[in-house]
């Protein structure tokens, strides 16, 4: 998986197809990934200590990673991800619209 937690996303099928959103966590076995306001489900809560209210909370639900592409930094447009080996023999991301290296 080339996404990882924090990256700027844009869902590219689905319901919210061409919102936006940073990556708040990702399941590599599950292929999935939890997008920050992007697909809202509603859970009814039981009254709690931590939430002694209860009620309706609305939450993120997971989306396949295959939906959403990294949003290039430089172009603010989306784009696929490549690998490039370094001089030092470590790897890094590159976007492969840009040619620039990805912060990690």
């Amino acid at each position: 998986m080339r996404i990882k937690k924090g990256d700027l996303v844009r869902v590219v099928s689905g319901n919210d197809k061409g919102k936006e959103g940073k990556i708040l966590k990702v399941f590599p076995k599950a292929d999935r990934v939890i997008i920050e306001k992007i697909n809202l489900i509603k859970r009814h809560q039981r009254a709690s200590q931590n939430n002694p209210q209860g009620g309706i909370v609305e939450k993120e639900a997971p989306v396949h990673a295959s939906n959403v592409m990294l949003v290039c930094p430089s172009k603010k447009t989306p784009t696929r991800i490549g690998k490039e080996t370094l001089s030092d023999g470590s790897r890094a991301r590159v976007s492969k619209k840009s040619g620039e290296m990805l912060n990690d």
